[in-house]
C-alpha cells in the first residue's frame, strides 16, 4: 500500500514570470510550498537563507544560468544533497548530458507535461527524505561534525596530519565510590556526568570520540579544523570542573554522592582518521599529543588541580585564562620533561 507522497518546499526558478506562473500554479496544486527566483544568484541566495527539499531550476537565464547554479550547489557540502529537477526549452542531447553528469536529478523540457512534474517531484522529494533521514542516523553514532565528515568526505580508514587539542577527563576514585552502590545508582550517576561533560564539550566545537568507563577522550580541531582548538578546549575544561561543582551541590542536598574530576589538555600534531576496519571504525586521533594529554589527566591526582595543560596550549591562550607554573614533570616513556601548567577555574559562570 502506498503512503501519499510528503509535501516540501520548492524553490522555482526562471527568468519568464509566464513559466514562474504556470510552473507554481501546478507545483501548489500538488500541496507544496513555493519559492521562487528570477535568476541564478538570486537562488543561490537563498538556498543560502533558508532550507528547501528541491528546486526546479532553468538552464538559460541572465546573471549565472542553470549550469553555474548546478556548479556552485554541488560543490557547496551544505547545498549539494537538494535535489534539481532541470526545466528548460533547449530539447538537445548536449545539455540534457551535462545537467545529469553536473549532479541534476532530471531534466524536463518545455512545456512541462503536469502528470510527469508530479512523478518527478514525489521520486526527488523521497530520494531527499531517505538522505536526510541517513544524516539523522549517522547522527546518532557520531557527532554533528564527524557525521558532517562522513556525508562530505567519504568513509576511509587512515588520517591525516593536523593540529588539535586532545582533552582527557576521568572521575577521581570511581572504583572506591561505586564499591559499596548499587549498579542501577552508578549508572544514573555516570549518565548525568557524562551529560554535562559533552553539553560542555559540545559547546565549544570539541567531539568526544572515546567514552571508556567513566573517562573520556575529546578533540578540538579536527574533524573541522579550528585556529582556536587550543583555547576552546582549555574553556571546555574549566566548564567541565565549574559544572561537576554544581552538580555535587545538588547531589549534596540529596543525599547523594558527590563526584571530582581531573582534566588534562595537550595540543600539537596528530594523525586524525578512522581506525579500525571497514566493518567497525571509530574517529580518533593518535600520536605524542594524545598521550601527553592522558597523562596530564592522570598526573592531577598527584599534583591536586583540576586541570593541567601543557606549554603548547598554554603559549595559545589569551590573557582572560589564568595559569599557574608547576614546574616541569618527566612522563613515562618521554626522554625529555614537559613544563605542566595548572588552568585557575574559579567563576566559570559568574
Amino acid at each position: 500500500m502506498s503512503t501519499a507522497p510528503r509535501a516540501g518546499t520548492i524553490l522555482i526558478v526562471d527568468d519568464n514570470p509566464v513559466n514562474r506562473l504556470l510552473l507554481g500554479r501546478g507545483v501548489e496544486q500538488q500541496g507544496h510550498t513555493i519559492v521562487f527566483a528570477e535568476h541564478g544568484r538570486e537562488a543561490l541566495a537563498l538556498l543560502r537563507e533558508r532550507s528547501f527539499d528541491l528546486m526546479l531550476l532553468d538552464v538559460v537565464m541572465p546573471e549565472l544560468d542553470g549550469y553555474g547554479v548546478l556548479a556552485e550547489l554541488k560543490g557547496d557540502p551544505h547545498l549539494r544533497d537538494i535535489p534539481v529537477l532541470m526545466t528548460s526549452a533547449l530539447d538537445e542531447l548536449d545539455s540534457v548530458v551535462k545537467c545529469i553528469e553536473m549532479g541534476a536529478e532530471d531534466y524536463l523540457t518545455k512545456p512541462i507535461n503536469p502528470v510527469l512534474l508530479q512523478a518527478r517531484i514525489n521520486a526527488s522529494l523521497e530520494k531527499k527524505r531517505l538522505r536526510d533521514q541517513q544524516r539523522e542516523l549517522i547522527g546518532k553514532f557520531a557527532t554533528e561534525e564527524v557525521a558532517e565528515d562522513l556525508l562530505t568526505s567519504g568513509f576511509s580508514l587512515g588520517g591525516k596530519r593536523t593540529d588539535v587539542s586532545a582533552l582527557f577527563c576521568d572521575i577521581r576514585s570511581f572504583t572506591t565510590l561505586t564499591e559499596a552502590r548499587d549498579p542501577a545508582e552508578v549508572i544514573e550517576l555516570l549518565n548525568d556526568y557524562y551529560t554535562l561533560m559533552i553539553d560542555a564539550i559540545s559547546r565549544e566545537g570539541g567531539i568526544v570520540n572515546q567514552i571508556i568507563g567513566d573517562g573520556l577522550m575529546a578533540i578540538f580541531g579536527a574533524p573541522t579544523p579550528r585556529e582556536d582548538h587550543h583555547e576552546r578546549a582549555v574553556v571546555a575544561a574549566r566548564q567541565m570542573v565549574e559544572l561537576i561543582r554544581l552538580f555535587d551541590d545538588d547531589q549534596a542536598a540529596a543525599g547523594k554522592p558527590q563526584i571530582e574530576i581531573g582534566v588534562g589538555v595537550a595540543s600539537g600534531p596528530v594523525i586524525a582518521g578512522y581506525t579500525g576496519t571497514l566493518h567497525r571504525a571509530t574517529y580518533t586521533c593518535v600520536g605524542d599529543t594524545v598521550n601527553v594529554a592522558a597523562r596530564l589527566e592522570a598526573h592531577t591526582k598527584i599534583a591536586g588541580r583540576p586541570i593541567l595543560i601543557d606549554e603548547n596550549t598554554r603559549r595559545a591562550l589569551s590573557d582572560g585564562i589564568v595559569v599557574e607554573p608547576q614546574g616541569e614533570l618527566l612522563m613515562k616513556g618521554k626522554t625529555e620533561p614537559i613544563n605542566v601548567f595548572a588552568v585557575q577555574v574559579d567563576s566559570v559562570f559568574a
